[in-house]
């Protein structure tokens, strides 16, 4: 896990080789650690992003650092549903204090895609 100067806890969203909706949901899910009940729509992602209670231990005090890596495919593959991503974002970002979503560069950890496409 990379280190913040801010000292938040950071998390990395790897959407290397998604190309779909359901694909994001479930490594949203995996990479942030979200509970069972997690609904994989994109209210339930809203809600959860802004939950201090579903971010990881120490988040709520520290403040949560979501870097999202991989995302140029699916942006390019989905262009709605990557706007609609960017906007729950944002607005989990300025709904409090302590969440901040920066984009990386758009590259991944990962090589091979998961899922066809």
């Amino acid at each position: 896990m990379p280190d913040d100067p801010a000292g938040r806890i950071v998390v990395v969203l790897d959407l290397g080789g998604v190309t779909d909706k359901a694909a994001f949901m479930d490594r949203c899910a995996r990479d942030l650690a979200l509970p069972d009940w997690f609904g994989r729509n994109w209210d339930a992602l809203a809600d959860s992003m802004a939950d201090p209670a579903l971010w990881p231990e120490g988040a709520g005090e520290r403040g949560l650092l979501v870097v999202v890596q991989g995302w140029r495919r699916y942006a390019e593959t989905r262009p709605e549903e990557w706007q609609v991503a960017e906007e729950i974002f944002a607005e989990a970002t300025d709904r409090g204090p302590g969440l901040f979503v920066t984009l990386g560069l758009g590259e991944s950890s990962e090589s091979p895609p998961d899922q066809p496409g």
